[in-house]
């Protein structure tokens, strides 16, 4: 079963994923086998690796070292189109339609043909919607786009109805790393409603109650990035 075919059934059958996303900037190489141990620990299904300002350096050997010691999908969740290691078991083929910068709509995409090419990695065309947060996050500056209001529910609706209707396998509301506030309930209510296919949350989401609120909202995937750096232990009762 291909990592999609197994988010669509497990959505059917109202299992909750939790993905663990690494920023391979803010890890070394010597720290994995910890990371990997607290991770085994915790109910993550999926392992995330990438992040908005990351040179790819190293990247390789990074997710070889996940993956041996973790049995858990490893899915590249890249910030510009050198972040792509073979070495991954997929990708989440990002297209930040929240924004109207054509680099991240899709000139990285393109650019990243030639070396997909060169890979087996399971390609998931993912809808990215960045939601405001509080505070300036770097894939909003990084991708020079605007976050969409917090407050226009209805718009973001649209948008990842759109996203679906463009082919999107997947929609990602995130808020940022770091962020102020996590995307609003209501929002991923109405979100869920709209779409025939997996929607995944993240950014902002501090606790293991905000991450129930979430999954009870609609979000088949919750993705923690930030609480967990902070603090391998976030899921030790």
């Amino acid at each position: 079963m291909s990592i999609y075919q197994n988010i669509i059934q497990s959505a059917e059958e109202n299992k909750k994923l939790l993905a663990i996303l690494i920023d391979p900037e803010k890890i070394a190489l010597e720290h994995v086998p910890h990371l990997i141990s607290q991770i085994k620990k915790s109910p993550a299904t999926h392992i995330l690796v990438g992040g908005s300002t990351f040179d790819g350096q190293n990247l390789d050997d990074l997710i070889s070292g996940l993956k041996k010691h973790c049995d858990l999908p490893v899915l590249l969740f890249p910030g510009g189109f050198q972040q792509i290691s073979a070495q991954a078991d997929g990708i989440l083929f990002l297209s930040l339609l929240s924004g109207r910068n054509p680099d991240y709509l899709i000139e990285h995409q393109v650019r990243s043909v030639p070396y997909l090419e060169q890979t087996r990695l399971e390609v998931i065309p993912t809808g990215y919607l960045l939601i405001e947060s509080g505070k300036e996050t770097a894939v909003a500056r990084v991708s020079q786009t605007l976050p969409l209001s917090r407050e226009n529910i209805e718009y973001v609706s649209q948008t990842a109805k759109a996203g679906e209707y463009l082919g999107k396998k997947l929609i990602y509301l995130e808020a940022g790393s770091g962020a102020k506030h996590a995307v609003p309930i209501e929002m991923i209510r109405r979100v869920k409603d709209a779409l025939n296919i997996p929607l995944i949350v993240g950014g902002g989401i501090r606790s293991k109650n905000a991450i129930e609120e979430v999954f009870n909202a609609g979000a088949d995937m919750v993705v923690i990035g930030t609480a967990f750096e902070n603090d391998n232990t976030f899921f030790d009762v």
